[in-house]
C-alpha cells in the first residue's frame, strides 16, 4: 500500500446533511465519520436517536468516527486491531463510492458483528474500498452497542430511568433513513439498497426484517452466520437489565442514576454480565447473548422467524449461510472442549435436546467427542436457524443459500471453516495486515475473494448472485436445498448439504435453537 497510486487526495462533496471533505485514492471516494443521529449524550442515552442537524461549513471527513465504549477481546487481531477511540458519541456512518459522477448505483449498508457488544464499522477488515470498485457504493455503520443499545430498563426500573433495549436497532433505521435521504448525493441509488451483516450484524438485519419500522428503507438482504432467532422478550430483557443494577450496586427504585454513571463504568458492569452469561451454569439465565434487541413492541413486534414467517419481509429477496465449523472460532483454541469426552458429549446434547436427543445422537455420531460437539453447535447456532430463515422467506421472494468450506491455515488450521473467516473475502481485505495469518494470501485466497465480491455485488445490483465465475446460482427450496460452496477451487452447488443433521433438529423449538 506504499506506491503512489494509493496517495490519497481531498475531495469535497456537497450533500442533504451538509458539506463534506472526504479522501480520493485509487479511484474510489470515502467519506468517513458522518454523523447521521445527535450524540446520545446525557438526557440522550438510552433514547430513541434523533436525527443529526444538517451543517452549512465544510466538515471534515477525512477520519472514523469513535467506536462505541466497549471491553477489548481475543478476537481484536483478527479484525484488524483494537479500537483505541471510543465514545458514546458513536453514531457515525462511513461511505467509499467509485464517485458522485452521475450513475446510480446499487448501495449496500453493512452492519457489523460482535455479539451485539464489540465491533465498529471502521475496523480494517471492513474496509469498502475494495467492494466499492465493483461499481457499488459502500455504507458502514456504527450503532450502540451492549449497556447503551440494548437495555431494558425502563422495565426493570419499572419507569423510573429510560431505555427500551431496542435502541441500538434504532440507530440503524435511523442510518438507513439517512441513507434513503444522502446517498443519492455520493452516486448511490435509495431504490436498490442491500444490508448485509455478519453475526451479530446478521442477526440485526433478521430483525430489521421483522420491523414495521424498515419497510422501504432497504430492498435486499444478506445474512451471514446469523439468522432470524433473536430478540429477547421482555421477562429475558428485565433479568439482564437487573443483572447490570447489581453490578453498578443500584435498586431499580435507584435506577434513573444510572444516566449519570461513566461509560468505563458501564462497560465494567457488562463486562461482569457477559461472565455470569457464560458461566456454565448461568444461574440467573441471562442466555448465550445477554445483550440483544428487546421485543419492545415499538421497533420489534414479534421474534423475528415469527415475523417474517408471517410475510413481514415479503418480496425482499435474501441470500444466507454460514461457515462449514463456525464453533471452531469459540471452541479450537480451549483444551478443556479438546479433550472432551463422549459421555461430556452426550450429557450436553440432552441438555440441549430433550425429547430429540436419540435423534441427535444418531445424526452426530462420526469424529471425536470435540467434534461431534463443534459440528453440533455450528448447526444449533447457525445452520438450523439459517434453514429455517430460508423456508419462511421462500414462501414470499427468492432465496439463495451458500457455505463457507475455505479453511483457516493459522496454528495449523485448527479454526477449520471457523466463524467470521469469510469477512475477509467478502471484503477482498484478507492479505491485509495482522489478520492475514487467519484469512490467508495467495492466488487460491485471491481467486475466491474475487468470486465473492463478485457473487455479493451481483446479488446487490440485481438480486441474483449468478455470476460469470459461478454459472447459474439455482433458488434455495425446502427439496433440493441448492447450496453455492465457497472454499478452494472454483464455487460449486450443492444439495440438501448434511440433510441428515439438518432434519434431525425438526422436533426441536425455536427456543432451543440460535443465540
Amino acid at each position: 500500500m506504499n506506491d503512489r497510486s494509493d496517495v490519497a487526495e481531498t475531495i469535497g462533496l456537497e450533500a442533504p446533511c451538509g458539506r463534506l471533505v472526504g479522501l480520493r485514492r485509487n479511484g474510489i471516494s470515502e467519506f468517513r465519520g458522518i454523523p447521521f443521529a445527535r450524540p446520545p449524550l446525557g438526557a440522550l442515552r438510552w433514547r430513541m436517536p434523533e436525527p443529526a442537524d444538517p451543517w452549512a461549513a465544510a466538515r471534515d471527513a477525512t477520519r472514523f468516527g469513535p467506536a462505541c465504549p466497549q471491553a477489548p477481546t481475543p478476537f481484536d487481531t483478527l479484525l484488524g486491531g483494537a479500537l483505541r477511540v471510543q465514545s458514546e458519541d458513536c453514531l457515525s456512518l462511513n461511505v467509499c463510492t467509485p464517485g458522485p459522477d452521475g450513475p446510480q448505483r446499487p448501495v449496500m449498508v453493512w452492519i457489523h458483528g460482535g455479539a451485539f457488544v464489540i465491533g465498529a464499522g471502521s475496523q480494517s477488515i471492513y474496509d469498502g474500498r475494495h467492494l466499492a470498485a465493483h461499481d457499488v457504493v459502500v455504507v458502514s455503520v456504527n450503532y450502540r452497542l451492549g449497556v447503551f443499545g440494548f437495555l431494558d430498563l425502563a422495565d426493570a426500573s419499572g419507569g423510573i430511568a429510560p431505555g427500551g433495549g431496542a435502541e441500538g436497532l434504532a440507530d440503524q433505521l435511523l442510518a438507513l433513513e439517512w441513507v434513503r435521504r444522502n446517498i443519492g448525493a455520493f452516486g448511490g441509488d435509495a431504490s436498490n439498497v442491500t444490508v448485509f451483516g455478519e453475526s451479530a450484524g446478521a442477526m440485526a438485519i433478521a430483525a430489521l426484517l421483522a420491523s414495521p419500522r424498515a419497510q422501504g428503507l432497504f430492498h435486499r438482504a444478506i445474512l451471514q452466520s446469523g439468522a432470524a432467532h433473536v430478540g429477547h422478550d421482555r421477562e429475558r430483557a428485565v433479568r439482564v437489565a437487573r443483572a447490570v443494577l447489581d453490578a453498578l450496586a443500584l435498586s431499580p427504585q435507584d435506577a434513573g442514576r444510572a444516566v449519570e454513571i461513566p461509560a468505563g463504568a458501564l462497560v465494567k458492569a457488562q463486562v461482569a454480565v457477559l461472565a455470569a452469561a457464560h458461566d456454565s451454569k448461568d444461574a440467573r439465565k441471562l442466555g448465550r447473548l445477554p445483550f440483544q434487541p428487546t421485543i419492545d413492541g415499538q421497533v420489534l413486534a414479534l421474534r423475528p422467524i415469527d415475523a417474517i414467517r408471517q410475510g413481514s419481509a415479503r418480496g425482499i429477496a435474501l441470500l444466507t449461510g454460514t461457515t462449514r465449523n463456525e464453533w471452531k472460532l469459540f471452541s479450537a483454541a480451549d483444551p478443556r472442549l479438546r479433550l472432551m469426552s463422549l459421555a461430556s458429549f452426550e450429557t450436553r446434547l440432552a441438555r440441549i435436546a430433550g425429547e430429540a436427543t436419540p435423534a441427535l445422537l444418531k445424526a452426530y455420531a462420526e469424529g471425536s467427542a470435540f467434534e461431534r460437539w463443534n459440528a453440533l453447535m455450528t448447526d444449533r447456532i447457525f445452520a438450523v436457524p439459517a434453514a429455517r430463515l430460508l423456508q419462511a422467506q421462500g414462501d414470499v421472494a427468492p432465496t439463495f443459500a451458500y457455505r463457507f468450506d475455505w479453511r483457516s491455515r493459522l496454528l495449523g488450521g485448527i479454526f477449520g471453516s471457523c466463524h467470521a473467516l469469510e469477512l475477509g473475502f467478502v471484503f477482498g481485505t484478507h492479505g491485509q495486515g495482522a489478520p492475514a495469518a487467519f484469512f490467508g494470501r495467495g492466488p487460491s485466497a485471491q481467486a475466491l475473494a474475487a468470486a465473492m465480491m463478485q457473487c455479493w455485488t451481483a446479488f446487490a445490483r440485481a438480486g441474483d448472485p449468478s455470476t460469470a465465475i459461478t454459472g447459474p446460482w439455482p433458488r434455495y427450496d425446502d427439496t433440493l436445498r441448492a447450496t453455492m460452496i465457497f472454499g478452494d477451487g472454483a464455487p460449486r452447488v450443492a444439495s440438501a448439504l448434511e440433510r441428515h443433521r439438518i432434519d434431525a433438529w425438526t422436533a426441536v423449538p425455536d427456543r432451543k435453537i440460535g443465540a
